[in-house]
């Protein structure tokens, strides 16, 4: 069977690739257009399940006193639902190519892909959804791996600026962003993932009734050299300049949150 990716292509100029993730601001990532082969794209964008479809989506709301950290997104990862096109590249993502590209793009050995999707799978973002700026949780709920990698995957086909739902990433003090990346279609962000990698897309989406922002995530994992060295956290939200603060519980309730999402895993991107 055919991969939908040809990783021969990726991998034709990885050590290109390799510079330029070590080198990214304002922590390392890579940008990859036309990640998949064009011939796939309609078929997945035919597969990908409109939010009122009969599946089990996951609405992943988060509120932290009277800041909205999250909303109006959806998630799906059981595989089992999903089209034959959509498992396909599910498969093709966690293949032994696509870790021998990943591994020599970012110089991390020993990737393991996740079999659960805890937390990834397909996210689908609604007019109006807001995502914080935030760095992921660290370890894998149920196989207690750390999490090193993100690969986001957008499928969002003539995607208009004003429209808003650019992945931003922010600098370690919060004080700016750095880059924002349009969501366009076949368009492929890895980045690694760190206590203080933020990211998010923190503006409240502008796309017309209809419209929503696709993307599939996936994320890689190494087994942990020593069980103690690092610590297991959830989601650790963020807030950007003129942001309002969170109430006073807020503090108390996000201690609550964390070790929750420890053992649940968390829903973002």
């Amino acid at each position: 069977m055919q991969s939908l990716i040809d990783f021969e292509r990726h991998l034709a100029h990885v050590e290109e690739d390799a510079q330029r993730f070590s080198a990214a601001d304002p922590f390392p990532h890579l940008v990859v257009d036309n990640f998949l082969n064009e011939s796939c794209l309609d078929s997945l964008l035919a597969e990908f399940p409109r939010p009122d479809a009969p599946l089990a989506w996951r609405r992943n709301d988060a509120v932290e006193g009277d800041a909205v950290r999250q909303a109006n997104k959806l998630g799906f990862s059981d595989e089992r639902q999903l089209g034959p096109e959509l498992r396909r590249l599910i498969w093709d993502l966690h293949s032994a190519d696509c870790l021998k590209w990943l591994e020599r793009v970012t110089g991390i050995e020993g990737l393991i892909p996740d079999p659960h999707l805890a937390g990834g799978g397909l996210h689908q973002s609604l007019p109006g959804a807001v995502l914080a700026v935030h760095a992921d949780f660290n370890r894998h709920p149920r196989l207690h791996l750390d999490r090193r990698l993100n690969l986001l995957l957008f499928l969002n086909p003539d995607w208009q600026d004003e429209w808003r739902g650019h992945l931003e990433l922010w600098d370690r003090q919060m004080t700016h962003c750095v880059q924002r990346i349009a969501p366009q279609l076949n368009r492929c962000v890895v980045f690694r993932t760190t206590s203080d990698s933020y990211h998010g897309h923190p503006d409240p989406l502008a796309c017309p009734p209809g419209v929503t922002r696709k993307s599939i995530a996936l994320y890689y994992y190494t087994s942990p050299a020593d069980q103690s060295a690092r610590d297991g956290h959830g989601t650790l939200w963020q807030q950007r300049p003129g942001d309002p603060a969170p109430a006073p519980q807020a503090s108390w309730l996000r201690r609550v949150a964390s070790a929750v999402k420890r053992r649940l895993g968390s829903k973002t991107d």
